[in-house]
């Protein structure tokens, strides 16, 4: 899967995302606001809530959470290498089918590949 085909795909979500958030305000601005207070600065920085969110997605099966935080942890400097150690912690986790997950991991990388 190439670059263009995962911009596609978030494109997608983000514009259903916009479309939830027009007919429901209130809940999209509370989630946004606990969104931006869970991934602030805290004890650990931004690399790593990012590193656990593609974990937890890959552990939920969540392919827009994939990409969205494969893109955001290369964009705090995380390497290919953090990114599928963190991935191969869900597996752990979750067995057999969260390998098939890991894939989607792979996918985002190689579409945002350079952007570090």
């Amino acid at each position: 899967m190439g670059k263009a085909e995962v911009d596609a795909r978030m494109n997608e979500f983000f514009e259903y995302v916009a479309k939830f958030s027009q007919q429901f305000p209130e809940i999209a601005q509370g989630f946004m606001g606990l969104a931006g207070s869970v991934m602030a600065g805290g004890k650990l920085g931004a690399k790593e809530k990012e590193l656990i969110s593609v974990g937890i997605a890959v552990g939920l099966r969540c392919v827009p959470c994939i990409y969205a935080h494969t893109q955001a942890a290369l964009g705090q400097g995380a390497s290919r290498d953090e990114i599928l150690e963190a991935a191969s912690v869900a597996v752990l986790m979750q067995g057999g089918p969260g390998i098939a997950y890991v894939a989607e991991v792979m996918k985002a990388l190689e579409a945002f590949a350079g952007q570090q």
